[in-house]
């Protein structure tokens, strides 16, 4: 099996929109948190919202392809451009050379929602607009991006919630692993609008401290109600090792193992088995004995039960021994379908 490494990232999120950036906001322990006064006017219970600036690709995409991309796509554009230049991965490579794209998305909300209230108004389909039915697909990401950066490999929308961008990232190691491809542009990103989260803010899920929005998301806290929503966009370049060393690259880290697994029981409450399969599988399938694990950051969201869950599934698999465990989360609020690839990014920064 192949070594599979990390040689490129970028991420555009609410604590930076630049790997220095983010580096130094989580070192500070900076909250990229803030109240909208414009999701209360709207309803919202909760005005709770990663501040994350609008991405300007003006001088990057023409108007015409502009045309295509929703919010996410923005997100997902930035990022990989990020992550492809610290890789050294040009154009004229991309030109000569296979690379693929594995890509999380789990929402398309606004760009829905936006083409039917159009439509809704004039009566008319023709008011939707010529790029609202690539912008309202899942897979608007991938096909956006393969086709700005010229990608020719697999193409694959992960669609797995949360765990989107995780889940690209282990599916890439996995087919990298088996020699089946030998570099891949994954990730995640999350829209970060109204449209996509007013649903999650109905059934209450998010934190209410509106008071003090840098404190409210507070992972495995006593005080917990609730997360907090935010978005963006996070890429990583993952090659095979010895195609890494051919081309030269900057070896940044080293996927080592994965594991994949769904806990069969509740669409959206946790139980303590599933994530506790998903670390065991991981530990086995890499050869890992959990005593070399120095570190975990957990998914941990701010909510009373989910992380609860998740903290007895990691006793559960580490026992009594004692290995640090926090949540960027804290930080950066809960990045949604991006969460799982930009918290790679943090923990390896």
């Amino acid at each position: 099996m192949n070594r599979v490494v990390i040689t490129g990232m970028g991420i555009w999120s609410c604590i930076g929109t630049s790997l220095d950036e983010v580096r130094d906001a989580l070192y500070q322990g900076k909250s990229g948190i803030i109240f909208s006064q414009e999701r209360k006017d709207a309803g919202f219970r909760s005005a709770l919202v990663g501040n994350v600036p609008k991405v300007d690709l003006k001088p990057y995409v023409p108007r015409n392809l502009r045309n295509f991309m929703p919010e996410e796509a923005q997100y997902g554009y930035i990022a990989t451009k990020q992550a492809l230049e610290q890789a050294g991965i040009d154009e004229d490579y991309l030109a000569k050379h296979e690379v693929g794209i594995i890509y999380g998305n789990d929402s398309v909300a606004e760009a829905t929602m936006t083409s039917l209230d159009k439509f809704r108004q004039a009566t008319s389909t023709v008011a939707c607009g010529s790029g609202a039915i690539f912008q309202s697909m899942n897979s608007n990401i991938t096909m956006n991006l393969a086709c700005l950066f010229k990608l020719r490999g697999i193409n694959l929308t992960a669609s797995a919630a949360c765990a989107s961008g995780s889940q690209s990232i282990g599916l890439a190691a996995l087919l990298i692993s088996q020699g089946l491809q030998d570099c891949v542009v994954c990730g995640g990103a999350e829209e970060n609008n109204m449209y996509g989260i007013a649903s999650f803010d109905g059934i209450q899920a998010f934190s209410i401290r509106e008071s003090e929005p840098e404190k409210a998301s507070r992972p495995f806290d006593a005080s917990r109600d609730g997360l907090v929503p935010s978005g963006g966009g996070a890429t990583v370049i993952l090659e095979s090792y010895e195609h890494a060393v051919k081309r030269g690259a900057n070896i940044i880290a080293e996927i080592v193992s994965w594991g994949f697994s769904g806990n069969g029981d509740h669409i959206s409450t946790p139980n303590v088995e599933g994530p506790a399969r998903s670390l065991e599988l991981c530990l086995r399938n890499g050869g890992i004995d959990p005593k070399q694990i120095g570190y975990i950051n957990a998914h941990a969201t701010s909510t009373v039960i989910g992380d609860r869950r998740e903290a007895q599934a990691i006793a559960q698999i580490f026992g009594e021994r004692t290995v640090p465990v926090t949540s960027t989360k804290s930080q950066t609020g809960h990045e949604m379908w991006m969460a799982g690839a930009s918290e790679i990014i943090y923990s390896t920064l």
